[in-house]
């Protein structure tokens, strides 16, 4: 599989007590003592009927599963397999969006324009039988334009709610970052909460509910960089190449061949997999284990980061929680239900890039955050 980026004992009877039999009363002396009470009448034995029935024993948990459903697993590889057929060269971020999905996280898409990232999308959304819609970001889009607004019908004479393209499973934010920081944060309810809330009344999103944004790392003129308080709500930022030249020539051999993006029915793409499949591989991955020595490796890669002398900002705690759910996707994803520290190496770079701020000076000399990250992963101890 390619990977995202490169009883105590019972207690004994006490004994029986014997009582001395009262001597008469003829025997005794004047100067009686005082005359013991009567000893209570034993208790009459129950009335004959039906025995009380006895307590049920409570059910035995259902134990863990040991191994991923190969079933899920299957479905899961198709979807890879159905993507395929329309977008060449991009499995590893065809598993990033896999990965993100078993999350219930979100993806900022990076890539010069021209390499399919939205090809990508209602690709995956074809394969998995889910809802997708799209929105092109631009500087004059308003917040109702993507959450929805009241709107007034006259012949009720009442305000209505229509829904905006944010009621979706699969949300494409295209060029999220060429629309104000006023337009930008009416996602951050959504991609937080899964509801949007207009005129104080809050409604719930679809489930499955992902959103998908793409920007360009080329043509930063008139955009609005996103602020790190909705960065950090993306769970993976996957960077997305230009294909290679083998990768290449095949796309120009299915174009010359009659192949129509537009059109992924007629390129064979079809639903291999649904929103049923994809709510129990969830299931299953919550269940992956991880021991506490893993644990401690995850951490300690992103307090390192906080250390870093070429960081002004390191990974905060939502991004150990978010390396520790990729971990266990993609550890469940390779047909094994606990997570080792290569899991975690595996997806630190996609689900920490876009959480670290280099200073001014490193960013002058040539340092990125992909290399950063690269000298904490190999100077952090690995747990054996």
């Amino acid at each position: 599989m390619t990977t995202p980026d490169e009883s105590s004992p019972a207690p004994q009877q006490a004994p029986a007590v014997e009582t001395a039999t009262p001597e008469p009363a003829a025997a005794r002396p004047a100067a009686a003592e005082p005359r013991p009470e009567p000893a209570a009448a034993p208790a009459p034995p129950p009335a004959p009927g039906p025995a009380a029935p006895e307590p049920a024993a409570p059910e035995p948990a259902a134990p863990e599963p040991r191994h991923p459903s190969l079933e899920l697993r299957t479905a899961l590889a198709g979807v890879r397999s159905e993507v395929g057929k329309a977008v060449v060269g991009q499995d590893p971020a065809v598993t990033s969006l896999l990965i993100a999905l078993l999350c219930s996280g979100h993806v900022l898409l990076e890539g010069v324009p021209g390499v399919a990232k939205t090809l990508l999308v209602r690709s995956l959304a074809a394969a998995l039988d889910l809802g997708s819609k799209r929105v092109q970001f631009t500087p004059d889009l308003m917040p109702g334009d993507v959450t929805g607004s009241l709107v007034y019908d006259a012949r009720t004479a009442q305000f209505s709610f229509r829904e905006g393209p944010v009621f979706t499973n699969l949300l494409l934010a295209d060029e999220i970052n060429r629309t104000p920081p006023k337009t930008q944060a009416s996602l951050l309810e959504a991609m937080e909460e899964r509801q949007v809330s207009v005129d104080g009344t809050p409604r719930p999103l679809p489930d499955p509910f992902v959103v998908i944004a793409t920007q360009n790392p080329v043509e930063h003129e008139g955009t609005y960089p996103l602020p790190e308080a909705q960065l950090d709500r993306f769970l993976l930022k996957v960077v997305l190449p230009v294909p290679e030249r083998d990768h290449e020539i095949e796309v120009l051999a299915r174009h010359a061949a009659g192949f129509d993006p537009r059109d992924l029915a007629a390129a064979g793409v079809r639903a291999v997999a649904g929103p049923e499949a994809l709510a129990a591989a969830r299931a299953e991955v919550r269940q992956v284990q991880v021991a506490p020595e893993v644990l401690g490796y995850a951490v300690d890669v992103c307090r390192a980061t906080r250390q870093s002398p070429s960081l002004s900002l390191g990974v905060s705690p939502r991004g150990a929680t978010a390396l520790l759910a990729t971990s266990r996707a993609w550890a469940w994803l390779s047909g094994r239900m606990y997570v080792t520290p290569d899991d975690v190496k595996a997806l630190a770079h996609p689900t920490l890039r876009h959480r670290v701020q280099l200073r001014p000076e490193a960013e002058l000399e040539g340092v990125t955050a992909e290399s950063v990250l690269g000298t904490v992963l190999a100077t952090v101890p690995v747990p054996r």
